[in-house]
């Protein structure tokens, strides 16, 4: 036998904590021994909160070629770029770097991924909308590939009751890269003994998903799944509206009833009815206008005050939500605790108006809650006493409209409104451009106050930034200015760049 043509079947696995990563590698190394391969797995942990997944690699060489060798194989502890039979990614980004770090070669690798996303570190933390775009990452996959099997493999896990590794090994299994055929592959997970029954049908999933060929990314937007009686008049009234504003009208509704009842979501449609009838008389066809709106304005009428901060801690979901994400098992007990420093501001956002503005303006009052905030509180939510205090906050949401933040927000969307509909009588792409400048007021306590204040800034420079030739685009620099940045600084540069009006003559 020609030794020289000998050489180890080497794949790259790239899972993040949780999702069977180990055990993946592992089915893998035991189907091959049991095949008549020598095999050798490594792997090196990923980094904490979501900067990297860990990788695991994997060698195979056939026995039969090992004793006509001279000497024994020697395999290799790490996968080394231009040389990896197989890649497999749990998750976009993840296989995104295994082509940035080139393990994926068009003349060699077969590609699996999972198109589902997690939302990198980088990304979450972004000032704007930070994500990665998903097609461009999966058409870089394609083009980096001999060969790829794509498809949402995390959603097929959810649906067989398991964990993406199991859909994986199925994929690898379908994928008919390795010399094994596919009860080898079953054998090793049964000789696992852990979860049998739901990772065989997870391997059968994943198989079939590969035997089927590319699937398309799933798509970003939430899907409405089911709409409640309430909400199907309101949600009828949006049907004459084109995409993708009609989605986002949908999706608001449903969040402003989630956020506080149906005629909360019923102000949020009168609201968008001059918006629309407005985009009809000034658009351009596009409809762009309505779209951009119906968004913010829902992103807008859906502020964080203290009430939705304390809801949102104790609802049901969050619970099983943290338990699943520490793998506690069943009977665990689970300890959470939330630091809470609400400001004098939120307190005072919290009460009613005419009380909320007394306590802002009154100098003993405000210095007295001050004191009494100034350290902040650690409240155990998965406590009697904790939980309580939270719900008795949360329960002050039938409430929100007679509170000073609401009388606040709602004074500032009515201005933001009017200013969109008197600047798209004479120019609808700027009026469009000022309806997506509102995503720069989010977030709560100092970040909604730094995003209002560049929010005003940029209002105040309207008149100057009618006057440029392309007004929409000026404005549009501005807002990706107030976005670079959370100190203000590329902002103020930027304006400086904008000559300020001549001064009227006396």
């Amino acid at each position: 036998m020609d030794t020289t043509a000998q050489r180890p079947i080497t794949i790259a696995i790239l899972a993040m904590g949780g999702e069977g990563g180990g055990v993946l590698a592992e089915w893998i190394v035991d189907a091959a021994e049991h095949a008549g391969f020598i095999a050798q797995m490594t792997s090196v942990p990923g980094v904490a909160q979501r900067t990297g997944a860990t990788n695991y690699y994997v060698e195979l060489f056939p026995k039969l070629g090992a004793r006509s060798n001279a000497l024994p194989p020697v395999l290799g502890l790490t996968p080394v770029p231009g040389d990896v039979d197989v890649v497999i990614a749990s998750e976009l980004m993840e296989a995104g770097r295994a082509v940035q770090r080139g393990l994926v070669t068009p003349n060699r690798t077969t590609f699996i991924v999972s198109t589902n996303r997690v939302y990198s570190m980088t990304e979450r933390i972004a000032m704007a909308d930070g994500r990665a775009d998903s097609a461009a990452l999966l058409e870089g996959c394609k083009s980096a590939a001999k060969t790829i099997i794509h498809g949402d493999l995390a959603q097929l896990a959810e649906a067989t009751g398991s964990v993406i590794s199991a859909v994986l090994f199925g994929a690898l299994a379908g994928s008919k890269v390795l010399p094994m055929q596919r009860m080898a592959f079953e054998a090793a997970i049964h000789r696992g003994g852990v979860g049998v029954k739901q990772s065989i049908a997870a391997f059968g999933a994943g198989y079939a998903a590969a035997e089927g060929g590319p699937q398309p990314v799933k798509a970003e937007a939430a899907v409405i799944a089911h709409i409640s009686p309430t909400l199907a008049p309101l949600m009828a009234e949006t049907g004459s509206a084109a995409e993708p504003a009609r989605m986002f009208m949908r999706l608001g509704i449903e969040k402003l009833a989630d956020y506080q009842d149906a005629a909360y979501a019923r102000d949020y449609l009168d609201r968008l009815k001059p918006i629309a009838e407005t985009d009809k008389r000034h658009g351009n066809g596009s409809g762009m206008l309505l779209a951009e709106v119906a968004r913010e304005l829902a992103l807008g009428m859906a502020y964080e005050d203290t009430v939705r901060v304390a809801e949102l801690k104790i609802r049901p979901s969050r619970f099983e939500r943290v338990r699943a994400e520490v793998q506690a098992a069943d009977g665990q007990i689970v300890e959470i605790a939330e630091f809470l420093h609400p400001r004098v501001q939120e307190i005072a956002d919290t009460l009613p108006a005419s009380t909320g503005r007394w306590l802002l303006n009154t100098g003993w009052a405000r210095r007295f809650v001050e004191r009494l905030t100034k350290s902040g509180r650690v409240v155990k939510t998965s406590s009697i006493r904790g939980f309580l205090q939270l719900y008795a906050i949360a329960a002050l949401k039938p409430k929100r409209r007679r509170s000073l933040r609401y009388a606040n927000e709602q004074a500032f969307l009515h201005e933001w409104l009017r200013t969109i509909q008197t600047v798209a009588a004479t120019n609808y792409a700027l009026a469009t451009e000022i309806a997506t400048a509102r995503t720069l007021v989010k977030g709560y306590s100092d970040t909604h106050e730094r995003g209002r204040r560049s929010y005003d800034m940029l209002m105040q420079m309207l008149p100057r930034i009618m006057e440029m030739p392309d007004p929409a685009a000026a404005l549009a620099a501005l807002r990706k200015a107030a976005l670079a940045d959370d100190t203000g600084t590329a902002l103020g540069l930027a304006i400086k760049d904008i000559r300020p009006l001549p001064q009227a003559a006396e």
